[in-house]
């Protein structure tokens, strides 16, 4: 029988990072907790014990995986409360010499099948008139930094789609939030990041750099992904839940220094902007 007193959280890319932090979160609330990843056995200490969790092999950009997983999911607890579109990773180059099947790839998981994910949870969303989405975004989905600015471009995407989906799903029940991490201590930077080296001249002093500083802080960035999940539950459980979650120092900088930038920027282009309709 179906327990309609604890949510039912549903969280891609399982295997490592957040998704594997917040997923061992939820579980141990007493959440009914579906844990996904490209190969389900790599999520055998999560569920192994829990009667309250369930593991389903999920490759986000196989639309057959993505309905059954879903299904699985429905069919084991009756419906998916929480969606967390977490799986993803990054790949960095300079604009330049980024590589088109790399690039291709990332929007696949970055975008695509977070689309494709999203489209298939809705229904029953919509039909019982309630649900709520994290999009893992980042740092990333307010700022273009030199050397990410394909995967910046996936999470700017991301931050479009959601603001279109949080003003469909908002009379019908559904809630948005986007999480905007900055650099922490999963893999993201290590074993998962793909790069193309710099090797034209010009670019070493920008995508060069950074790229080199990025794959070198990899297990010792600030953020601790346990703190970054406990601050997703609480914002899934707020009464009125942010549609901006941003975790950690760097990114809170970051993204609010280029906003001030942004703001600035248009105010004073105010004159410009406003010559551009017809005469009133």
């Amino acid at each position: 029988m179906t327990d309609m007193s604890s949510p039912v959280w549903f969280i891609t890319g399982c295997s490592t990072g957040f998704g594997h932090e917040l997923a061992k979160l939820a579980i141990a609330r007493g959440f009914q907790t579906v844990v996904t990843a490209r190969d389900k056995g790599r999520l055998a200490d999560l569920v192994q014990g829990h009667d309250n969790a369930l593991a389903v092999d999920l490759d986000v950009t196989d639309q057959g995986q993505v309905e059954a997983a879903v299904n699985a999911a429905e069919e084991k607890f009756g419906r998916i409360d929480v969606l967390v579109n977490n799986a993803g990773y990054g790949y960095q180059a300079s604009i330049e010499e980024g590589d088109e099947a790399e690039i291709r790839a990332m929007f696949d998981a970055n975008v695509f099948g977070l689309f494709a994910l999203t489209r298939a949870v809705l229904p029953g969303m919509r039909a019982r008139r309630k649900g709520h989405i994290l999009n893992l975004t980042s740092q990333a989905g307010f700022v273009g930094f030199p050397g990410s600015g394909y995967y910046a471009a996936t999470k700017h995407a991301v931050e479009g789609f959601s603001d279109a989906l949080a003003a469909e799903g908002a009379p019908i029940g559904i809630k948005v939030t986007c999480v905007a991490p900055g650099p922490f201590r999963t893999d993201w930077a290590g074993r998962s990041l793909k790069q193309t080296p710099v090797k034209i001249a010009d670019y070493q002093d920008t995508a060069g750099i950074r790229m080199t500083t990025t794959a070198g802080y990899s297990g010792k960035q600030p953020g601790d992904p346990v703190r970054a999940g406990e601050a997703m539950i609480r914002a899934v459980e707020a009464a009125n839940p942010p549609r901006h979650l941003v975790l950690g120092e760097l990114a809170y900088n970051a993204i609010t220094a280029k906003l001030a930038e942004r703001r600035a920027e248009i105010e004073a282009w105010k004159d410009a902007s406003l010559s551009a309709d017809f005469p009133k």
